[in-house]
């Protein structure tokens, strides 16, 4: 049966764009497919040698510029990568994802030419990583106050503190951190980014224990114990950090909410195919109104979204898309597509439970999706903004 994302893809995007997720979608289903279970039940992380085919293929410098051994391909190419990958799983969609829309994007938005030159081609070779220092133990959506300090004495700074929630830190060579540098500024020009490498004798990782969601990524702690690193370190100019930070979220939350609509689409199919293949009453479960309304719900979903979603990609690579409709889509995408997971297990009844089926590993992973990139809740409040300019909304 053809996968019913691809059925819309085909109306929205190139013949080029298909032939390129297409070529994805093929890498997925021969390499990962047959050996995702397996991984998944030895709790392994994405194998280093799937990690290495990936780099091959060029999906780590898909958006990098032709000029520093990218693909010189655009946020939509991303998004189709992250729809042909998370359709399988979320965690394999995220590690190129991240790397590129968290790790090489604010390289590519604020770097320095030294910077671009001394990292971009290894980024986009898949050779290196650099990991996205926000969230804090302590910090989350509050990210104009984070709790990791850069304080200038002499000549250099000094970095302390702990980010976590880290994705890819594993395999990350440099970490861009985000620091209070001047907290008596006004909100949004009290801190920096720093490009820090995590070989540095001073910063120390750890794997997060227990985590239950993104099985197969690496999510990782980050502690600074007085790093030392010099102005040839900031990321974008000092004390407007926030806005690097801002700058590169909008287009993570594009790829939170294609990586939503891939869990989405996946789910759908199953239904679809169970749902004509289970017999019950002596007639196929999909002859019943209420599962019905179950897959029709789900399909106009993923019409609406893929639609809404690669309008607003295109604005993002046009440079016109507002923080707002990011976070929207994202909000969006992420709710229904977690919602509409619960009915598809249910009207599959028991054997969603098991993992071989698949969609477990996408409810569980939707959850990621609606707190990740900005939770829901918090985005919902600087979203609604816009719609109520004349009062200060909490």
């Amino acid at each position: 049966m053809e996968r019913r994302i691809d059925h819309y893809l085909e109306r929205l995007v190139s013949s080029d764009s298909m032939t390129f997720y297409k070529a994805v979608c093929e890498f997925a289903k021969e390499r990962i497919e047959p050996n995702y279970l397996h991984w998944e039940r030895n709790h392994e992380l994405i194998p280093e040698d799937v990690i290495d085919e990936m780099g091959q293929m060029g999906l780590f410098g898909v958006t990098v510029s032709e000029s520093y051994g990218g693909q010189g391909g655009n946020q939509l190419d991303l998004i189709l990568m992250g729809l042909a990958l998370g359709y399988h799983s979320q965690s394999l969609a995220i590690t190129p994802g991240a790397a590129m829309s968290l790790g090489a994007k604010p390289l590519q938005l604020f770097g320095t030419d030294a910077q671009k030159k001394a990292h971009l081609p290894d980024l986009a070779a898949g050779k290196r990583m650099f990991v996205f220092g926000l969230s804090e133990p302590g910090r989350g959506s509050d990210a104009t106050n984070p709790e990791v300090t850069a304080k200038k004495e002499g000549d250099k700074w000094v970095i302390k503190g702990e980010k976590c929630w880290s994705t890819n830190a594993k395999w990350s060579s440099h970490v861009v951190v985000h620091a209070m540098t001047s907290p008596e500024s006004k909100p949004g020009y009290r801190t920096t980014c720093f490009i820090v490498p995590m070989n540095d004798p001073n910063v120390s990782y750890q794997e997060m224990a227990g985590k239950d969601l993104w099985s197969q990524s690496s999510t990782g702690s980050i502690s600074f114990d007085e790093v030392t690193v010099t102005d040839d370190a900031i990321l974008g100019k000092e004390n407007e950090g926030f806005k690097v930070m801002a700058k590169t979220l909008n287009g993570g939350r594009l790829f939170i909410a294609g990586m939503s609509l891939a869990s989405l689409a996946f789910g759908l199919d199953k239904c679809r195919t169970y749902s004509q293949e289970r017999e019950q009453f002596g007639v196929p479960i999909g002859s019943f109104q209420r599962v019905q309304d179950v897959i029709i719900d789900m399909d106009i979903t993923l019409e609406q979204g893929l639609t809404w979603l690669i309008d607003l990609t295109n604005r993002y690579d046009d440079n016109t898309l507002d923080r707002e409709s990011a976070a929207k889509v994202k909000i969006e995408c992420s709710r229904k597509a977690s919602d509409h997971m619960t009915m598809a297990m249910e009207i599959c009844g028991g054997v969603s439970s098991l993992d071989e089926f698949g969609l477990t590993r996408h409810h569980r992973d939707l959850f990621v999706c609606r707190v990740g990139e900005g939770s829901n809740f918090a985005l919902k409040g600087f979203a609604a903004r816009p719609l109520m300019p004349d009062i200060t909304l909490q």
